[in-house]
């Protein structure tokens, strides 16, 4: 049997020479950790090599990600579908082994990483997930959901601020099975941390209400097993596990400096380290005994074997359970659910209200039918009106619960939305004003580049917010949320787009939904059954006339209205107006070709876009001789009415800037 040391320099001699290959990486993460991670794999993680979607493994998170190469070796070598040739590709076009962890690629990838520290929330949100799932469907003598989340980071992860949010509120919460290993090796990019990180890492921790075991010594695996054991021991806190590393260890002139960092360590520096590691195998080749040590694919299967005998004995003593945590865990919405229904009566009592107000309405009426539903605020839920009916607030003490108060952690709060729906058995959604997308901006970026259903309530969605001022009314915010790729954004104009919008964000498996929201209250429009259907196609025509239109006024949210008081004044001048509402582009931009034109008929060039934000995204609709009605600066402090008329959205403006661009296509 192979000792630990030859075990962990497997990983080494991967990593380094998958570096080499590509002739770029970060090599020395992976070379530093391969001790503690060869004793968390073969010693304590519970995982199926052959199933790695099986609901009860453990989770492992690589938050610092740019050692990428360290959870490529280990899912290689313990069995998962990643071949050598995957690991000689690392960093190459369409490899499975990008440059850092991309969730979806390779089996085993649990969510994606690079961006420092929002692994580390990630995991906190998959924490989270385990212990409110456990505390839903587990029962007495009956333990379905049983599993640790453990999480690898470096300095880079602690400096960033989101670990302070993310750590604080797991603290508060009392996550036992959160187990995190830090990398304390004193090298980041710039060289050694001691010159802008010093920080007492344990004393932070410990203020946070985390376990922490000092001082381990990331090279003996007897002190990191030992402090495993002891975290373990502490279910009612999460753990930090300080590990005193060497970074590129066993690279003999580059190891424990910042050179093994981020470049691979070239050819002499790879044969040297193959030398004083006692690694003779050429590049690439693993022992086939290494690999034996290595093997988790038989335990696993056992593991999950075992797992299974408990799932049905389950299943005989509690059957409905059992078939609601195993659609839950697949991800699909229940087959009553009466999302369609609620579009139809939103339209049918015709209420005037704030989108955001609607939105509540919704929450209201679909939470009952979906206890996946996790939701929650950062600190603004009597305005983001999220805390619908059924809440039950999550806390360390009651943790079966549907919603978390996060504080005013709105980066964190996103980021641990990403967990969660990484985990399973959720649909999360989280709230704040739209301005504040800004501090949440990279986490949800993140859920679209996954692919993951996570929804983003956003309200106060314009100048509309009135006297709180600039800061916080949001101007380009909802530009940056539309050019997201895979990101599909909502801005509705009444409850019945509110309620079109909440169906679509749930059935919408493939990717994160922004819902931007009104805090003003927004009148109903009138509308066919054929309308109502069409608005699930992101635009449609909320008015037309009985000629062929010589204008189109495209609208969204509180716009709308002013477009089409706007087409009634401009009608009764004798022009013939079409309005459509566009609630959302990217869902609009997916219809075919011959829908679009039915909107938006190419002959018709005349065209004005009205939305109290900014202007320059409404070009790709009216083209460059079109009007926009749109915001160019920011706002002002003012009540919600002076400032719609101080930045001409009013029905006046409009009418005039239809006039003038009909005059001058007359000229």
């Amino acid at each position: 049997m192979p000792s630990r040391f030859e075990l962990a320099n497997a990983i080494r001699a991967l990593s380094m020479d998958a570096v080499q290959k590509a002739k770029s990486g970060h090599p020395g993460a992976p070379m530093g950790m391969a001790d503690i991670a060869e004793v968390l794999w073969n010693d304590y993680l519970q995982h199926n090599p052959a199933d790695p979607h099986w609901p009860d493994r453990d989770r492992f998170v690589l938050s610092n990600g740019h050692g990428s190469m360290l959870l490529y070796s280990l899912l290689h070598l313990s069995g998962y579908e990643l071949g050598l040739e995957e690991l000689q590709n690392f960093r190459q076009l369409h490899a499975k082994t990008a440059g850092h962890p991309e969730f979806g690629y390779a089996p085993g990838i649990e969510t994606t990483t690079g961006p420092l520290g929002q692994g580390l929330a990630n995991a906190v949100g998959l924490a989270i997930a385990e212990r409110t799932l456990a505390a839903q469907f587990n029962r007495d003598g009956h333990t379905i959901v049983d599993h640790y989340t453990y999480c690898f980071l470096g300095d880079g992860c602690l400096m960033e601020g989101i670990s302070h949010e993310v750590c604080s509120l797991a603290g508060t919460q009392g996550l036992g099975k959160l187990i995190a290993f830090y990398d304390d090796n004193g090298i980041s990019i710039d060289g050694e941390v001691e010159g802008w990180f010093t920080d007492d890492t344990a004393k932070r921790f410990e203020a946070y209400g985390w376990h922490v075991v000092p001082n381990v010594d990331g090279h003996k695996p007897d002190e990191v097993k030992a402090a495993i054991e002891l975290a373990r021991s502490h279910d009612d806190r999460p753990s930090l596990i300080i590990c005193k590393t060497i970074i590129g260890f066993g690279a003999p002139n580059k190891q424990g400096k910042e050179e093994c960092h981020g470049a691979a360590l070239g050819e002499d520096e790879v044969a040297a380290a193959r030398e004083q590691l006692d690694w003779p195998h050429a590049p690439f080749h693993v022992p086939e005994e290494i690999y034996r040590g290595w093997d988790a694919t038989e335990a696993g299967q056992s593991r999950q074997a075992a797992w299974q005998e408990r799932f049905e004995r389950y299943a005989a003593a509690h059957p409905a359970l059992a078939r609601e945590f195993s659609r839950r865990i697949k991800g699909e919405l229940p087959t009553e659910l009466t999302s369609e229904a609620l579009i139809e009566q939103a339209q049918d009592k015709g209420e005037a209200v704030a989108s955001r107000k609607a939105s509540l309405a919704c929450l209201n009426a679909l939470g009952p039918q979906l206890p996946e539903l996790l939701g929650g605020s950062a600190d603004l839920a009597p305005s983001n009106l999220t805390f619908w009916q059924g809440a039950q607030v999550i806390s360390a003490q009651e943790p079966g619960g549907n919603y978390l108060h996060y504080g005013v952690r709105e980066f964190g709060m996103a980021a641990i939305i990403n967990g969660i729906a990484l985990h399973g058995g959720f649909v999360p959604y989280g709230a704040t004003f739209l301005i504040f997308m800004e501090y949440m901006r990279n986490a949800v970026r993140m859920a679209a580049l996954m692919g993951v259903r996570a929804i983003h309530v956003f309200t106060h969605d314009s100048i509309g917010l009135g006297e709180d001022g600039p800061t916080h009314q949001p101007v380009e915010q909802l530009t940056t949320l539309r050019s997201t790729p895979n990101l599909s954004t909502w801005r509705p104009c009444d409850a019945v787009e509110t309620a079109t919008a909440w169906d679509a964000a749930l059935k919408r498996q493939s990717g994160p939904s922004a819902l931007v929201l009104s805090r003003q209250g927004l009148p109903h429009q009138a509308r066919t059954r054929q309308q109502v259907a069409e608005i699930q196609r992101g635009g449609y025509v909320l008015k037309d006339c009985e000629a062929t239109p010589e204008l189109i006024i495209i609208a969204t949210g509180s716009e709308v209205a002013l477009a089409m008081d706007a087409a009634t004044a401009l009608g009764e001048n004798g022009r013939a107006v079409r309005v459509v509402s566009m609630p959302s582009s990217d869902v609009f931009d997916a219809q075919d070709a011959e829908y679009r034109q039915r909107v938006l008929p190419a002959e018709v060039g005349n065209r004005i876009a009205i939305e109290a934000g900014h202007r320059d995204f409404w070009y790709k609709y009216v083209g460059l001789e079109g009007r926009i009605l749109g915001m160019t600066t920011f706002g002002e402090s003012a009540p919600a009415g002076d400032l719609f008329k101080y930045f001409g959205f009013t029905v006046e403006n409009l009418v005039a800037e239809a006039e003038q661009l009909l005059e001058d296509a007359d000229d």
